[in-house]
């Protein structure tokens, strides 16, 4: 899921941008941009679930963020926050410090 935002940080739009299986799902970050292009959004906060019921986040997921924060920076649109989803608990990037990098 994505939330696009204006300059100042409101929702322009929501969207389900890719589905998968239990175990895995492919994310275009070309796709991305090409959304947040579209709704003419200044920044976007990421968010997906893990159907294992563990809100942690993987390592392929703080990889996966780091590419689409370099891929969304080249057209000066900011990932604000990426949050996993497990059931009824939500873990923030941006709360454990994973934005920065």
């Amino acid at each position: 899921m994505v939330l696009f935002l204006d300059a100042q940080n409101r929702v322009l739009a929501q969207e389900e941008l890719f589905s998968g299986t239990l175990t895995q799902t492919s994310v275009y970050p070309r796709e991305v941009v090409k959304r947040a292009l579209h709704h003419n959004a200044a920044g976007l906060i990421l968010a997906h679930n893990h159907p294992s019921g563990v809100a942690e986040p993987s390592r392929a997921d703080e990889q996966l963020t780091e590419v689409l924060k370099q891929a969304l920076a080249l057209v000066d649109v900011q990932v604000l926050d990426h949050f996993v989803i497990a059931g009824n608990v939500a873990v923030s990037f941006a709360e454990r410090g994973l934005m920065g990098r």
